[in-house]
């Protein structure tokens, strides 16, 4: 896990983005990203959201977790938002998304430079590159 170096992004309490930041150590031959780094970065963006949803951490486990690959991701960072879609006493599901994201930094034609209701082609998100979902038993 700490070798994925996910970073919080964005939490609200029903959806949590992480980054995971692109490294050769967990891309495929060929250079793709691998896909047990997608799913584990997605499980981890998971607990995070239950948590946030939840109000604080309890003890919890994957119970399922389906992953959908819908095109590769090479050399490229990948958002992972994970949106808590129901929170029961003893489940908990999810919906999560895998997007390439934009460059980091911007620099010139950047979203703040461009005239109102026009994002620049760095700020658009790519379409998804995978989507998952997740059941989860919450433990306490």
């Amino acid at each position: 896990m700490q070798t994925l170096n996910l970073k919080v992004e964005k939490t609200t309490p029903t959806t949590t983005t992480l980054r995971l930041p692109w490294s050769q150590n967990l891309a495929r031959e060929g250079g793709t990203l691998c896909g047990q780094a997608l799913m584990a970065a997605a499980d981890t963006a998971t607990v995070l959201a239950i948590a946030a949803a939840r109000g604080a951490f309890c003890p919890m486990t994957t119970v399922q977790q389906n992953t959908t690959f819908q095109r590769p991701i090479k050399e490229a960072d990948v958002l992972i938002t994970a949106h808590v879609t129901k929170l029961g006493r003893t489940l908990a599901f999810t919906d999560i998304t895998m997007t390439p994201a934009p460059p980091v930094g911007g620099g010139a034609g950047t979203e703040a430079e461009q005239p109102a209701g026009e994002a620049s082609a760095e700020t658009q998100l790519a379409p998804p590159a995978a989507h998952a979902t997740t059941v989860y038993a919450l433990l306490g």
